[in-house]
């Protein structure tokens, strides 16, 4: 039986059919060039199945020395005839927006996708591409790009929560009474968006990096699939620039106006003070 942290392993052949391995059987499947790759996913690993991975698949010390360590930053590294890529993923988790990291490895014939942290699973990606084996029979670079389209997609509804929830914070600015908890939610959002700039403006250069790379080229027929997730992320990181200025005018404005009331709260004690004092 496969490790609780194998998700999946699998072959897939020249017709994009499904054919289930074991780790040990890996290398065995590579060493036949009858046009199959494998995909292997891959939930927090450990280090010695990390070894057994780099054994398996000939994968490079210093790539490995990367996904030993789950707190990358978003980059793209060749290694001769294989790709190294950070990603970093993002989700909802009981309100509260958190991060993860997916590390991949990508090469002529195989394909690599290790989750850490907080991140959907890719198995309903992996059973879409097998009721469409054609999709499949492409090789790695299909399964990849549907992963990166994954991932983006997932960003779009919590910027989408952001953006509403710089609506609501707009009303709370101008109320009469200064709050400290509307100060509070737009720190809490201005933050948030800075982090989810973070993740979303270094996969625009991974994105033209992948498209360029001459280590593991992008096919032909598969070039426009990645364009459009550039596009996507282009698109996400415009609408991210936009809501950082708005959350931090609308922050300005309400420290403004919260001087602005102090100012006038203090006048009217002055007046009162000489009101006061001259009966005194």
């Amino acid at each position: 039986s496969q490790p609780a942290c194998v998700v999946n392993c699998a072959s897939y052949d020249r017709a994009g059919a499904r054919h289930d391995i074991t780790l040990a059987q890996i290398s065995d499947v590579l060493a036949v060039d009858d046009g199959r790759f494998v995909w292997v996913g891959l939930y927090e690993p450990d280090a010695s199945l990390l070894d057994v991975l780099q054994e398996e698949f000939g994968l490079h010390d210093l790539a490995v020395e990367d996904a030993h360590n789950a707190h990358q930053r978003p980059k793209l590294e060749a290694y001769g005839h294989s790709l190294f890529i950070a990603l970093h993923t993002a989700q909802r988790v009981d309100g509260q927006l958190r991060f993860g990291e997916t590390q991949v490895f990508v090469g002529p014939r195989f394909l690599v996708t290790v989750r850490h942290g907080a991140s959907l699973s890719y198995a309903p990606i992996r059973q879409r591409l097998e009721r469409d084996p054609e999709s499949l029979a492409h090789g790695p670079m299909s399964a990849l790009h549907a992963v990166l389209d994954f991932i983006v997609d997932n960003y779009q509804p919590i910027v989408a929560d952001l953006q509403q929830e710089l609506d609501q914070l707009d009303q709370s600015v101008f109320a009469e009474d200064y709050s400290r908890r509307t100060l509070r939610r737009l720190y809490q959002l201005g933050k948030d968006l800075v982090r989810m700039r973070m993740a979303v403006a270094p996969l625009q250069d991974i994105l033209g990096q992948l498209l360029r790379s001459q280590a593991v080229p992008v096919p032909a027929e598969e070039a426009p699939y990645f364009g459009d997730v550039l596009d996507h992320a282009k698109r996400l990181g415009d609408t991210l620039d936009v809501l950082r200025e708005m959350a931090g005018a609308a922050m300005n404005v309400h420290l403004s106006l919260a001087t602005i009331g102090q100012g006038e709260i203090v006048k009217r004690l002055a007046g009162w003070a000489a009101l006061l004092a001259a009966p005194t």
